[in-house]
């Protein structure tokens, strides 16, 4: 039996001003670092072989904040671009509402929900998938096969493509798909990574 688990980072101070993130490195606020806590209480008592989380700095902190809370702060990490949240491209650092009015709200919620249209200078959910899933592949799965305890901290979109590809969604299905912020998604996973459970640990 191996486990993985995915949490998409604690709120961050882009996330409460409602803009467009992506590659930006903004950190995580008050209430981030408190869901952060939340779900390291909410994994205790489970142990970790390997922890793997993007590189910036909401994810690895949030990463950071559950270990110390579970007690495995010497746990191995690996660091990876491949796990950075979409990229939003000329949207980043924007105000939702702002660019609804700029852009138009179905423009918006077209580059926002489609699976394969990109906004400007940016990233599709599709392109996200191209480069997170190959990394996954490598790097995660190939541990899990081997019956290990996998922690991955990253973001909402790196972590949908990963939930698509697990769940087996199609690119319809993904995108009324929403990871609340701190919460641990649990997977059993059999050694031919036929998913044994999945359990979502909202406290």
């Amino acid at each position: 039996m191996a486990l993985l688990v995915l949490v998409r980072h604690g709120e961050s101070q882009w996330n409460r001003e409602n803009r467009f993130t992506g590659w930006v490195d903004v950190p995580l606020t008050e209430t981030g670092r408190r869901e952060a806590e939340r779900a390291g209480e909410l994994l205790r008592g489970v142990h970790f072989d390997q922890a793997f989380t993007s590189v910036l700095q909401r994810a690895t902190e949030t990463l950071d904040i559950i270990l110390r809370v579970t007690g495995q702060t010497d746990l191995p990490i690996e660091r990876d671009a491949a796990l950075n949240e979409r990229h939003y491209g000329d949207l980043q650092g924007l105000n939702k509402a702002e660019t609804a009015q700029k852009f138009g709200a179905e423009q918006v919620h077209i580059w926002r929900r489609s699976y394969d249209v990109a906004p400007p200078g940016g990233e599709s959910l599709k392109d996200t998938a191209a480069r997170t899933l190959p990394y996954f592949e490598s790097a995660i799965v190939s541990r899990l096969k081997t019956g290990e305890n996998l922690l991955v901290s990253a973001h909402g979109n790196s972590l949908r493509s990963i939930v698509m590809h697990l769940d087996r969604l199609t690119k319809e299905q993904v995108l009324q798909l929403n990871l609340a912020t701190g919460v641990p998604i649990v997977y059993d996973v059999a050694p031919d990574m036929t998913i044994r459970s999945k359990r979502i640990l909202a406290g």
